[in-house]
C-alpha cells in the first residue's frame, strides 16, 4: 500500500483541508455542509472524547480504519470493507470531456439531488468546493459530475462520479474521469479513489482505466446515541 493512502481522511483534514474542518487534538471532521467524514489520528485508538462535541446527537459520519467495538454513546450503523485504487496509466492524450463545465454554486441544487437519486458516497451542499468538480449537461438539466475529494502531496482523490440513470451507457462518467485524471496528472498529480469492496462491477471497469488496487481497510458509519 502506498504509505501516503495510510489514513488518508486524518492526512487530509489535519493538513491540505484543515481550513475546511472542525476538531482538534486526535479527531477532526468535515465542517457542515461538506462530506460527512472523521478521521482520527489513531483509528486503532480513536478519540471519540474530542469527537463528541463536534457530532449533535443521531448525526452519521463515515470514517475508516477503525475496526474496535463502539465506546458508549454510540452506535456503527453500518460497517463494509472499502478498496483503493491508485493510478498506473498513463497520461490521457486529449481532455475527453470539453463540453463539460465546472460546477459552481448554482448547480448545488442539482448535484445533491443527483447524489441523492445516484448514492456515490458521502455528499453534502459544499462537497463541491473540495477540489474541481464538472458536469455534463443537456440544457440546463445535470446528467453525470465526478470531481476530487480528499488529497495529500501528490495525491488527489476522484469522487462523487455518478450518471442519471436517464443517461447510463453514454460514457459519461468515464469521460468526465479521464478529465480529472488528466489535469491531476497534468498537475504532477496521482489520481486514486475508493470502491466499495463488493462493488465488483466498478472494480474491473477501473482496472481496465488503469487503476491498480493499492489495498482495503473498513469503513464505517458511526453516529452519537
Amino acid at each position: 500500500m502506498d504509505p501516503r493512502l495510510v489514513n488518508i481522511f486524518w492526512t487530509c483534514l489535519a493538513g491540505p483541508h484543515a481550513r475546511f474542518a472542525v476538531g482538534s487534538g486526535g479527531a477532526r471532521r468535515y465542517a457542515d455542509g461538506f462530506s460527512p467524514i472523521v478521521g482520527f489520528a489513531d483509528p486503532q485508538a480513536p478519540d471519540f472524547g474530542a469527537l463528541a462535541p463536534l457530532c449533535a446527537p443521531g448525526a452519521a459520519f463515515y470514517c475508516e480504519g477503525w475496526s474496535g467495538a463502539a465506546p458508549a454513546g454510540w452506535r456503527i450503523e453500518v460497517e463494509a470493507a472499502m478498496v483503493r485504487m491508485l493510478w498506473q496509466g498513463g497520461l490521457p492524450a486529449t481532455d475527453e470531456a470539453p463540453e463539460a463545465r465546472p460546477l459552481g454554486p448554482g448547480d448545488v441544487e442539482q448535484a445533491l439531488a443527483l447524489a441523492a437519486l445516484t448514492r456515490p458516497g458521502p455528499f453534502g451542499p459544499r462537497t463541491i468546493e473540495l477540489g474541481e468538480y464538472f458536469g455534463c449537461f443537456e440544457g440546463d438539466r445535470l446528467l453525470a459530475m465526478a470531481g476530487e475529494r480528499t488529497t495529500a502531496p501528490g495525491l488527489r482523490e476522484i469522487s462523487g462520479v455518478c450518471t442519471h440513470p436517464d443517461a447510463q451507457g453514454r460514457g459519461l462518467a468515464r469521460r468526465l474521469m479521464r478529465k480529472l485524471i488528466r489535469r491531476e496528472l497534468l498537475r504532477d498529480e496521482t489520481p486514486y479513489l475508493h470502491v466499495m469492496s463488493g462493488n465488483a462491477g466498478a472494480r474491473q471497469l477501473y482496472a481496465r482505466m488503469g487503476f491498480a488496487e493499492d489495498g482495503e481497510t473498513t469503513v464505517r458509519v458511526i453516529a452519537r446515541s
